[in-house]
C-alpha cells in the first residue's frame, strides 16, 4: 500500500522494483530457484472507496498481467471487468455445451503438391452455439485448455475423427486419407490410453492416424514425452510437430522425437510469392532440415495461388489452406473423396 497522493506512475516505480526483487535467485537447499511475481494495481479515488473492492480491483489488474506472461505488471480498468464476466459466461457456455454435444468436427484437406491429390483431412473442432452459431476453435480453446475442459471435448473430437476415417477408409480403399488430429498438452499428459482406446473402440488402423503435437508438449517433460510418441509410434501411429518455428524450435528434441512431419506456421507461409526474403528464407530452410532429417513438410496458412507455387518451387511436400479448401462437413468433405478431388 502506497500513501496518498501517490499516483499510478509512482505505484509503478514500486511494482518495478518489487519485481526486480523478487527475480533475484534464491538459494534453498543449496539449489538456486528462480521466481517471477505478477503484480496487480488499483487505486483507490476517493474516500468512499471500500479496501475489499479495491482488493478485488487489483486481484483483476494481477491476472490481466499473468496473462500477459511472466514477471510483469498491470494497472486495473474497468474494462477488465467486463473480460472477465465474459470469461465467466464462456466457461459455464463450455459446460453447458459439452453436456448438449454442441460440438462438431470439420475436416480440412491436406494435399500432396506433387500430384494435387487429397493426402489427408486435419479434424477441426467446431461450436455449434444456440444463439451464436458455429464458432471456430480459437474463441475457445485456450479457455479449455486452461479448466481441463478440453479433456472431454479432445476425446469427442478424437474419437468421431478415427470413426469418420474408418468409414472413408472402406468406402474409398484406393485413395484412404490419413487423418490428423490436435492433441493438447494437458490431454498428452492427462489421457495417456485415450489414443489406444480409441484405436481399438473405432477398428482404424493406427496407421490411418495422425497425431499433431507442439515443442511445448515435449519441453514440459521431456522423457514421458518422448517415451509416450515412441509406444504409439510403434502401434503405426505417425507424428507431426504443429506450428513449427513459433515455439522452441528445439532441434536437440527434434532429433530425438519419433516425428514424421513438420507443419510450418502460417505466419511464415504469408510473405511466400510476394517477395518476403524473411518468410522464404524460413521456409526454405525449415523444408531443407526437415528433408535432412527424413521428415516431410507441410505448410499451413495457403490463402493464395502465389504461396501455393512457391511452396512447390521449394519442394515442400503438402499444404493446406482456404485456398485449397476450408474446413468442411463430414458430408461436403466425402464429395471431394467421392470426386477424387485434385488441385
Amino acid at each position: 500500500m502506497l500513501e496518498a497522493p501517490a499516483g499510478i506512475e509512482e505505484a509503478q516505480r514500486v511494482a518495478e522494483r518489487i519485481r526486480e526483487a523478487l527475480c533475484t535467485p534464491l538459494e534453498v537447499d543449496g539449489q538456486e530457484v528462480f521466481v517471477s511475481p505478477s503484480i496487480g494495481i488499483a487505486r483507490g479515488e476517493t474516500d468512499r472507496d471500500q479496501p475489499k473492492e479495491i482488493l478485488r480491483q487489483a486481484d483483476l489488474a494481477m491476472y490481466e498481467a499473468k496473462s500477459r506472461g511472466k514477471a510483469a505488471f498491470a494497472v486495473y480498468s474497468p474494462s477488465m471487468n467486463t473480460r472477465r464476466v465474459e470469461r465467466l459466461d464462456l466457461d459455464r457456455d463450455l459446460r453447458r455445451a459439452i453436456e448438449r454435444e454442441e460440438f462438431e468436427v470439420h475436416y480440412q484437406p491436406v494435399v500432396e503438391l506433387s500430384t494435387g491429390g487429397i493426402n489427408g483431412f486435419e479434424a477441426l473442432v467446431r461450436w455449434r452455439h444456440p444463439e451464436r452459431g458455429l464458432i471456430p476453435a480459437s474463441e475457445f480453446i485456450v479457455l479449455a485448455e486452461e479448466t481441463g475442459l478440453i479433456r472431454p471435448i479432445g476425446r469427442r473430437v478424437i474419437e468421431e475423427a478415427c470413426r469418420q476415417a474408418k468409414e472413408w477408409r472402406e468406402r474409398y480403399p484406393g485413395r484412404a486419407p490419413i487423418m490428423s488430429v490436435n492433441l493438447s498438452a494437458d490431454q498428452f499428459s492427462r489421457q495417456p490410453d485415450l489414443i489406444p482406446k480409441v484405436l481399438n473402440s473405432t477398428g482404424l488402423d493406427p496407421s490411418a492416424l495422425q497425431l499433431e503435437i507442439i515443442e511445448r508438449v515435449v519441453m514440459d517433460d521431456a522423457e514421458f514425452s518422448l517415451g509416450k510418441p515412441r509406444m504409439l509410434k510403434g502401434m503405426g501411429v505417425s507424428f507431426a510437430i504443429d506450428d513449427y518455428g513459433m515455439g522452441y524450435s528445439c532441434l536437440y528434441y527434434l532429433k530425438r522425437m519419433p516425428v514424421d512431419y513438420l507443419k510450418i506456421d502460417r505466419a511464415f507461409i504469408i510473405g511466400l510469392g510476394e517477395g518476403d526474403p524473411g518468410d522464404e528464407a524460413i521456409v526454405s530452410g525449415t523444408i531443407s532440415l526437415a528433408h535432412a532429417l527424413g521428415l516431410k513438410v507441410v505448410a499451413e496458412g495457403v490463402e493464395t495461388e502465389g504461396q501455393l507455387e512457391r511452396l512447390k518451387d521449394l519442394g515442400c511436400d503438402l499444404a493446406q489452406g482456404h485456398y485449397l479448401a476450408k474446413p468442411l462437413p463430414s458430408e461436403a468433405a466425402d464429395k471431394l473423396l467421392e470426386d477424387g478431388a485434385s488441385w
